[in-house]
């Protein structure tokens, strides 16, 4: 489907949902990600890489070499990986980074997008950039109070305007936890990922959960990002236009950090910490990177520079991990 086959197709949707011709920012989100048949993250397109067509560049994406960090992190969390599963969640088409770590876990499991995972008794549950592709909602600090983000979408063109009401009480209590902030100020909330991250730690499996993600704490959004962190990323471009190619472009924002260290320690996970990407591979899987470094491979040694180097992805990402008994 062409792109402006697939913006309208959303839009005429979400003007059947409206009301008053509203819809809440999230749920603009929600459909133009996951729409079955027409959602950014619900066709077979080639989303990450550097090849032509692409629209990002993930750390999973350098290859395998991602792969053996992870490997070693395991390791390093849970002791002997031989009787763990290696769980990924939110997987990309095509992408085969732990095919060469498979014979160090009892059994490798793939889940794409939107699948629901099943988890061995015991497991190691990693993700990368899986919380970010959840929808969020967007609120305005106005007036003295928090108010929530909608989409007006009974018009010519999508414009954003506040709602007159929190779209879920879920909403509400977020809004009505948030600090004073100055008049103008956005902050975007993942709430869907803590949701998520919720349901897939209810089952009784034990092992590590390593979760990778760009992200900040709610202080932070509130000090350093008046506009929020919510953007599109289509062809290798950042940008603003959040309501054009609904479908054909990836929408996301920071995950919440804060929101996210208790889900895992409610769920029983224990020595639950927040590294940078950078550290998280220095505690967690040296050995791994010291046989990299020292292989004499400039690829292999540039590839471990990009995932590490506070420069590219290694200040860059964070990695939420702990681990159950």
């Amino acid at each position: 489907m062409e792109p402006a086959a697939r913006h309208d197709a959303i839009v005429a949707l979400l003007r059947l949902e409206a009301s008053g011709g509203m819809v809440s920012f999230e749920r603009l989100v929600a459909v133009a990600l996951y729409s079955p048949g027409l959602g950014y993250y619900a066709s077979d397109r080639v989303r990450v890489g550097k090849g032509e067509g692409a629209d990002f560049t993930t750390a999973a994406a350098l290859g395998p070499m991602f792969g053996q960090l992870i490997a070693g992190a395991a390791r390093s969390l849970v002791g002997n990986t031989q009787t763990h599963a290696l769980v990924e969640v939110g997987a990309e088409p095509g992408q085969t980074h732990y095919a060469g770590v498979a014979s160090e876990f009892v059994e490798l499991r793939t889940f794409r997008f939107g699948a629901t995972p099943d988890f061995p008794a015991h497991s190691v549950f990693v993700a990368n950039e899986l919380l970010d592709a959840q929808p969020f909602h967007r609120f305005l600090f106005q007036g003295g109070v928090w108010r929530e983000l909608g989409v007006r979408v009974d018009g010519s063109a999508l414009t954003v305007e506040p709602l007159s009401d929190y779209s879920t009480p879920l909403a509400a209590g977020f809004a009505r936890s948030l600090p004073v902030a100055e008049d103008g100020w956005i902050i975007d909330a993942p709430l869907a990922a803590e949701a998520l991250l919720t349901k897939l730690l209810t089952a009784s499996w034990s092992g590590a959960v390593i979760l990778l993600d760009y992200g900040k704490t709610i202080a932070q959004c509130l000090e350093s990002s008046p506009a929020g962190t919510a953007r599109a990323y289509r062809n290798h471009q950042l940008n603003g236009m959040m309501l054009e190619n609904l479908g054909s472009q990836d929408l996301t924002c920071h995950v919440l950090w804060d929101r996210l260290e208790p889900v895992l320690i409610a769920a029983g996970f224990q020595n639950v910490r927040l590294d940078r990407q950078e550290a998280f591979f220095v505690k967690f899987a040296a050995t791994e990177m010291e046989r990299i470094a020292m292989s004499g491979d400039p690829e292999a040694t540039g590839r471990l520079r990009a995932l590490t180097h506070p420069a590219h992805f290694g200040a860059k990402f964070q990695v939420l991990h702990g681990i159950r008994p």
